[in-house]
């Protein structure tokens, strides 16, 4: 039984309606009621209070019964706004959604400085930007979200961006003094996986996402919770060493997975037998239609580097579902079920193997889910995926 003082237990019930009525779409008091399991005179405060809000609206549905039509309560959408940000390398991809995750607007905006004072003032720019476009809603921009390809702590201290090589950036602070908006910054691997339990997965309870990118990034939703380690450092997957004494990492080591199965190892991979200065994957795909020997080598020794990274992950995590977001294995004939034929193991089971259909826009969706969750507060958010 839950037990606190009134002001908690009221947050607690607000939650638990607005969770609701989100899930259903649409809902009527009646029926919030039964799936909430609160007494009519609660339930009728609650929904006062969201309707003077501007949370929640009222609609009405046809029906062909006589008497009073029913009324619905669901999700005021435009009562704000959720900004997401993917900072990933030399560009910067915005995306703007309302309160139920559709997208409004998106936006890319490429850079080509490492200077950490420079980028700054640039995002302070564009969020000025959207906060303004965002400020006749009754709750204008709701936050801030950013994704980075990097170490994130636990109190969301970029700790170590190796593209622009930042050490100990409280980048958060730094907005929010300037923007006075509330800001998230996260692993761009941890919201992807976010976006995959928000947009598509809504009923895994363990699921894991892997993004391929410069380097390899791991995601790991338990229970609705994204698995960070004590410091927050949990998921650098790509620094698992698969080949002792192999290629030379930037983290410091030798043999590292990334090295091997990250989509820029492959292209470089390729380019260097091309004797090519880079290949785009335009070009590997044709090669792959063509039948080319020097590519469709590369690419097979390729997709055993990833089921070798695989195989570990799966028998030291055992889980439900694993998204690939890798551009490749979209482009690769028979990716798939070619990873699982190589995914056995007389100790575990291969779990369900997926390529996520978010793609590129993965973390950035995520970024938006994370700030609409803490907007609402609500334990669980589940947003249609169609819409996204």
């Amino acid at each position: 039984m839950i037990t606190g003082d009134s002001s908690h237990v009221k947050q607690i019930n607000r939650a638990l309606i607005l969770g609701e009525i989100i899930g259903h779409g649409s809902i009527s008091r009646t029926d919030l009621a039964k799936v909430t399991g609160l007494n009519k005179s609660t339930l009728s405060v609650q929904a006062a209070d969201l309707l003077a809000e501007v949370l929640i609206i009222e609609t009405y549905k046809e029906h062909n019964n006589p008497g009073r039509k029913p009324i619905f309560l669901s999700l005021n959408e435009t009562a704000g706004y959720a900004l997401g940000i993917d900072l990933d390398g030399k560009k910067m991809t915005f995306v703007l959604t309302n309160l139920q995750g559709v997208p409004v607007s998106s936006q890319l905006i490429e850079f080509e400085t490492h200077n950490y004072h420079e980028i700054f003032r640039l995002l302070v720019e564009q969020i000025r930007h959207y906060k303004k476009r965002c400020e006749l809603a009754p709750h204008g921009l709701i936050g801030v979200a950013i994704g980075v390809h990097g170490i994130v702590d636990n109190s969301e201290l970029i700790c170590y961006l190796p593209y622009h090589q930042w050490h100990n950036r409280d980048l958060k602070q730094d907005l929010k003094d300037a923007t006075g908006l509330n800001i998230f910054v996260e692993n761009n691997a941890n919201l992807s996986a976010f976006s995959e339990i928000v947009f598509m997965h809504h009923q895994s309870e363990h699921l894991f996402s892997l993004s391929f990118n410069s380097g390899i990034g791991l995601g790991m939703m338990v229970h609705g919770e994204v698995l960070k380690g004590y410091n927050g450092f949990a998921g650098e997957i790509g620094h698992m060493i698969i080949i002792p004494d192999g290629k030379v990492c930037s983290c410091g080591n030798t043999g590292c997975w990334e090295q091997y199965a990250s989509e820029v190892s492959l292209t470089s991979s390729i380019a260097r037998m091309k004797k090519k200065e880079k290949v785009s994957l335009q070009e590997i795909e044709h090669w792959i239609q063509v039948s080319d020997p020097v590519a469709i080598a590369a690419l097979e020794k390729y997709m055993n580097y990833i089921a070798t990274g695989l195989n570990n992950i799966i028998n030291l995590f055992n889980p439900e579902i694993m998204i690939l977001n890798n551009r490749l294995l979209t482009i690769y004939p028979n990716a798939l079920p070619l990873l699982l034929s190589k995914l056995s193991s007389s100790i575990s089971q291969p779990c369900k193997l997926l390529l996520s259909e978010l793609g590129e826009k993965a973390c950035v969706m995520g970024a938006c889910a994370l700030v609409i969750k803490n907007f609402l507060g609500v334990s669980k958010l589940s947003l249609s995926n169609n819409r996204s």
